[in-house]
């Protein structure tokens, strides 16, 4: 794959404008050189606003059109570029549009989470072009790394020689501490103990000749619905995924906010009311969590309810009072973020169906009309777009990000820390 390398020393006199709304920039600099900035900022113009003819290019991204035809004449013989059918306008010469060639590039994102592993080809424009799914009832490394290996060997020969030298990497999504709430989970502590010591990134990176980058579960989550959803028209926002555990992600003016210990966004560990006597408070994701709901439907003698069917009979009763109990919780965990954070919104998402995940948002915003908000203006709630996919889908992002975007660091700086 043509690699995009700086071919001149050279800096940009000027601050880059981001895209409105968002945290991505898109303006470059005719300064002498910055070959590979001013590159990647036509690509993310591309990306962003999609398919734009030369002349747009140009005063969107600030660039002189002949840097701009110079840029481009590079970037489609390279392979990352495609024209369209000129368009005619009323004088002069047709324009022809130009956009991503899906083919440019590829990355691989690896969800490895408490119940599934889900792997994800994506393209140069972000589409999925593969996707498979390895259920388990504990992500047992002896297991597990010889699937990621047989997995990463199909997707070479799915692609070919010729597509497998243009993955740019593979993206990790996985818990911090696969081994933790074991008790909560059911997991023998022998179990649990056998990810003692294990680094997933390099154990990966051993077993494929492509980079590996990596990230908590939930941060990649919010890094999709950052890049490709909702959260490209936020400023500041907080992130919450209901999966096996609730958890979140934090987005400061733009960039994802990781912290140095990987704390900031952990939303599942936020506690529900003060430690008293009777010991610690409970956690929000030991009641907000799809893994709360699914015990109690066993509890209640029923099985495991397909998506679909979790507010159908005979399911619904039990998954009403989940709901119940889980609006106020998740409410307190929003008004808590909200007395420290200026948020522009809230965006929750998760496995859940679309109309379950609706029940949860509607109810905790009904929650959040209590007068316990009195001095402290509530933030918005937002359904997620990205879905169950979220994960998966930031982990091929990191990769992609890395190696195209005009903001590297935009939440790898952290990530790969």
């Amino acid at each position: 794959m043509p690699a995009f390398t700086a071919d001149d020393d050279t800096s940009a006199d000027t601050a880059p404008r981001r895209a409105a709304g968002s945290g991505l920039s898109t303006r470059g600099s005719n300064q002498g050189g910055l070959r590979q900035y001013n590159e990647r900022v036509v690509l993310q113009a591309l990306r962003l606003h999609g398919p734009l003819p030369g002349a747009d290019l140009a005063r969107l991204t600030g660039l002189t059109a002949q840097t701009v035809s110079l840029i481009t004449k590079r970037l489609l013989d390279e392979g990352y570029l495609r024209k369209g059918a000129p368009v005619r306008g009323k004088v002069g010469q047709p324009s022809v549009p130009l956009s991503l060639n899906p083919q440019g590039a590829y990355a691989i994102g690896l969800k490895v989470g408490r119940r599934q592993l889900d792997t994800l080809l994506v393209d140069f424009t972000g589409e999925v072009q593969g996707r498979w799914s390895w259920p388990y009832a504990f992500p047992d490394p002896d297991e597990l790394l010889p699937e990621i290996t047989r997995r990463l060997a199909a997707i070479r020969r799915k692609l070919g020689p010729e597509a497998r030298d243009r993955v740019c990497g593979v993206g990790i999504g996985a818990p911090l501490a696969l081994g933790g709430w074991q008790s909560l989970l059911g997991v023998a502590p022998e179990q649990a103990s056998r990810w003692a010591g294990v680094n997933l990134r390099d154990e990966v990176a051993q077993r494929c000749e492509w980079p590996v980058l990596s990230m908590k579960d939930t941060s990649a989550a919010c890094v999709a619905e950052l890049v490709a959803g909702r959260g490209r028209g936020l400023h500041s926002f907080l992130y919450v995924f209901v999966d096996t555990f609730i958890g979140g992600g934090l987005v400061i003016d733009g960039h994802l906010h990781t912290g140095a210990k990987g704390n900031a966004g952990a939303v599942g560990s936020m506690p529900l009311g003060p430690t008293g006597a009777g010991g610690a408070a409970r956690q929000l994701l030991s009641v907000a969590s799809l893994h709360t709901l699914e015990q109690a439907w066993l509890a209640a003698g029923l099985s495991l309810a397909e998506s679909e069917q979790t507010l159908q009979a005979p399911w619904r009763p039990v998954t009403e009072h989940w709901l119940a109990q889980s609006a106020p919780a998740l409410a307190h965990a929003i008004h808590s973020a909200a007395c420290l954070l200026d948020l522009d919104g809230v965006i929750i998402d998760g496995v859940l169906s679309r109309e379950l995940l609706g029940a949860l948002i509607r109810q905790t915003e009904a929650v959040m009309q209590g007068p316990a908000w009195e001095g402290v203006t509530p933030p918005r709630l937002l359904q997620g777009s990205v879905g169950a996919d979220a994960a998966a889908l930031g982990g091929a992002l990191l990769p992609l990000h890395a190696n195209f975007a005009p903001d590297r660091e935009l939440f790898l700086k952290e990530a790969v820390a």
